[in-house]
Parts: structure tokens; sequence; C-alpha cells
């Protein structure tokens, strides 16, 4: 957490006079809008206004929360992005641990004037002018929640804050699967649900979405599934041409990666992907137990995040990029 000295230099820049803008990583997931969405309703409460601005769309699932579709979407609104971080006077960074990170609006953030505030759960946060970073916590949204506690602000936390953070949350932990979800995490959570935040409405709201295009590309995935390395690993991958022929939509692909560690004796699942409309491979990984796909990613596929969660990317071809990730794979502790 801040330290003291800290929040008390944080609480004299968040006045109504200060013009407060809140930033999130490209292709936000409900982590990240969650958090984003959850600090901008407490700010609210405060009687301040803050503008939240992604770099991307993000996928309509996500969009259900309260007030998501007034954010500001920098592909789409270029130039009114650029004014308000260039405006702003303190600048909230949420859920991601460097300009890099958020796209386009990278650049804008290194040169803007404003007071950069980061709240973050990833590994090696980068130099921000007040830092809140703990690789424990499962979720930025959880740490927002710890940031409102500390602020002396609990009370404030009302069932729009709640559905955002509880929903950032649950996604984070894979629905409170994941090791890092601790006792803390839960009692946050029955805090969340006494504010307002529903259970049922809120997993319906943000899981029971599928399209069919989605189903489509599901079935496919799962029925050429490919299990290696002794059973210990599961390599899943869509072509560019698949997601065109079924219509793909942003979002459809979330937690397809999920299905291969569900496999018994599956401790690391990948899940390679072609982008659409750029000449790259997009990966997730996941992992149990000691299996650092953080580190993995890092060392060989441009990419970080979590010891049990992270991303990458391969300028190889799909199939050249499978089979430099299986021999990586299979030489680091497979």
């Amino acid at each position: 957490m801040f330290t003291p000295a800290e929040l008390l230099e944080i609480k004299t820049l968040l006045t109504r006079e200060n013009k407060i803008v809140i930033l999130t990583h490209y292709n936000p997931d409900g982590d990240a809008v969650g958090s984003s969405l959850g600090l901008k309703h407490y700010l609210k409460e405060k009687g301040i206004h803050a503008e939240v601005i992604v770099p991307n769309d993000f996928p309509k699932f996500l969009k259900w929360m309260p007030e998501a579709k007034k954010t500001i979407v920098a592909e789409y609104k270029r130039k009114v992005a650029f004014d308000f971080i260039n405006e702003a006077d303190v600048i909230f960074c949420l859920d991601f641990n460097s300009p890099s990170r958020i796209g386009i609006l990278g650049e804008w953030l290194s040169k803007a004037k404003g007071k950069k505030i980061l709240i973050d759960h990833h590994q090696q946060p980068e130099l921000f002018d007040f830092v809140y970073s703990d690789t424990i916590i499962p979720a930025t949204c959880q740490m927002v929640y710890h940031f409102i506690e500390a602020m002396g602000d609990e009370k404030l936390v009302n069932k729009d804050i709640a559905e955002c953070l509880y929903t950032g949350i649950m996604t984070d932990t894979g629905g409170f699967r994941f090791r890092s979800t601790s006792a803390t995490t839960h009692r946050i959570i029955a805090n969340l649900i006494e504010k307002g935040a529903d259970p049922s409405i809120i997993t319906s709201n943000t899981w029971d979405t599928n399209t069919v295009s989605r189903l489509y590309l599901l079935a496919l995935i799962l029925g050429r599934i490919e299990v290696v390395n002794d059973g210990k690993v599961a390599v899943l991958y869509l072509t560019r041409e698949e997601l065109k022929k079924y219509g793909f939509q942003k979002g459809d692909t979330e937690g397809f990666v999920n299905y291969g560690l569900s496999i018994v004796g599956v401790s690391m699942s990948a899940f390679f992907m072609e982008d659409l409309y750029d000449d790259f491979i997009k990966i997730s990984f996941r992992s149990k137990g000691d299996v650092d796909v953080n580190q993995f990613s890092r060392k060989f596929f441009n990419g970080g995040g979590h010891i049990n969660a992270a991303g990458g990317k391969s300028y190889e071809s799909l199939k050249d990029t499978i089979e430099t990730f299986k021999t990586r794979a299979r030489e680091e502790w497979l």
C-alpha cells in the first residue's frame, strides 16, 4: 500500500478542481475495466469527476457494468483521449506495470505533466510518481478496494462500486479458483455482496453471454486439443481464417486457454491465435503450482504477467511458434 505520507499527498490531489484520468491496459479484461470503473464511481461518491480511457475497445460482456459505455476508447476517439491525458492533473494507471502495455496511450502518458499513480499486481513495475504494487494480490480490483479502505472511505462503497470490483476479482481469479485467491479476497467479496453486488446477476451478465461464433470456435479447438510433454502440456490454437469463417468478435476466445489446464495431469496450457489483422501470433499461458509462465513468456515470447497466468507474442508463423513453444517448454522444466 502507499505510505501514510503518500496517502496524504494523494488526498490533496483528489479535488473537484483537478482533472483526473484513469487509464488501463491494451485489450482490457474484466479486472482492467472493473478496477477503472470501480475507482471512477468511488471518486464520483467523493464529488470528483474522472474520465476512464482505454487504448482499444473491450468485449461486450463487460459493457453491462455501470457507466461502462461512457468509457473513452482511444482507437475511436484519438484526439479526445490525447487531450484528456495531456491536460490531466492526476493520472491513475490501473492493471498495467509499464507504458508499453497501453498501446498508443503509452507515449502520451510518458509525456504527460500530471501526477501518475500506479495500482497494479503485475511483476516488475516501472517508475511512477506513486506506486502501489503487490504481486500476491490476485486482482487490481482488490487493490482498489484496499486503496479505498486506506483512504478511510470504505463507507462510500455503493452498489455501482461493488458490482465493478466484484466483476474484476471474479474474472481475474478464474471464478475464485486460482491459488492467489486468499481469505482476504473472500472477505472483500462478502463485503461487496453486502454493498449490493449480486453474484448471480454478475456471473450471468459476464459469463453467460456466449455468441454462436464463440461456441463454434470453442468446439473447433476442443476437437483438436493436443497434449504433449508426457501429458503435462496442452496446446490449443486458432488460425486467422477460422476466426473469419466463424465471425470472430472481441472477447470470443476469452478463457479458452483454461480448458487445456482442466485436463488431468496438465500443469501448463498454451493457446495460440493468429491476429485477425496484423502479422503476429497472440499467446495465452496458464499453469498450476510452481510452473512459472511469467518468466517463461518474458524469456521466449516477448510477454509476461503472473506466475500462473501470462501472455506473449510471436512473429513466427503459427506452426513454427507452436513448435518453438513445445521445444522451449520441454527444455525449461517439463
